[in-house]
């Protein structure tokens, strides 16, 4: 199957950077289309969730859209997905920056804010990542530099997942892949050609 016949749905829950995301994915052979509804899910091969802004009016957007549950649902039946920034920090149960708000919880962890009295937050622009593993890295470069806007990170309560580390203030898992899914704190549509590598593994990776 060759990946422009790939059909990507990204999630668009009111903000977010979705048309660097869509462009990204295009210029990689998929065929994209915005998410707004749960009834779209069950047309698309993979499922992409961006994120800009705060956990929880992300949570909350996801909720009053309808696709909250859908998405634990996707997510539960081992369905292909790919959450970036906050995409990835909602795959766990809560977070620092919205106290009392659940994340879809389909990951034990919790997202916490960076520390560190003379660390610059938010973490912002090119870092190395270390101890790359899994087919999200195929053919990368040892230690590839990818793109940061954050001042959360989250930590998975299982270190097997983690897929990708970096150094901030201390290490942080920058990426997880469990199967069908995986995250990145980092942003691949910001990455140039790094990141446009690593959503061409992910198309790859879809059967």
């Amino acid at each position: 199957m060759e990946n422009g016949s790939k059909s990507i749905g990204v999630v668009d829950y009111g903000s977010g950077n979705l048309r660097s995301v869509c462009k990204a994915l295009e210029a990689v052979g998929a065929s994209v289309s915005l998410v707004r509804e749960a009834a779209q899910l069950n047309r698309f091969d993979a499922i992409v969730v961006p994120g800009v802004g705060a956990f929880g009016d992300c949570a909350d957007n996801l909720r009053a859209s309808g696709l909250w549950e859908p998405l634990q649902e996707w997510l539960e039946a081992g369905r292909p997905y790919l959450g970036i920034c906050l995409g990835y920090q909602l795959l766990f149960e809560s977070s620092e920056e919205s106290p009392g708000r659940k994340g879809l919880g389909l990951l034990p962890g919790r997202v916490v804010r960076f520390r560190g009295e003379r660390l610059k937050i938010p973490h912002i622009g090119w870092n190395k990542l270390r101890e790359t593993r899994g087919p999200i890295y195929k053919s990368l470069p040892v230690d590839p530099y990818f793109y940061f806007v954050h001042s959360y990170f989250p930590v998975p309560a299982d270190d097997n997942i983690v897929s990708a580390q970096c150094e901030y203030g201390g290490s942080f898992a920058a990426s997880i892949s469990h199967g069908s899914l995986h995250g990145t704190q980092f942003h691949p549509e910001k990455s140039q050609s790094s990141g446009l590598t690593l959503l061409k593994n992910f198309l790859e990776t879809l059967a």
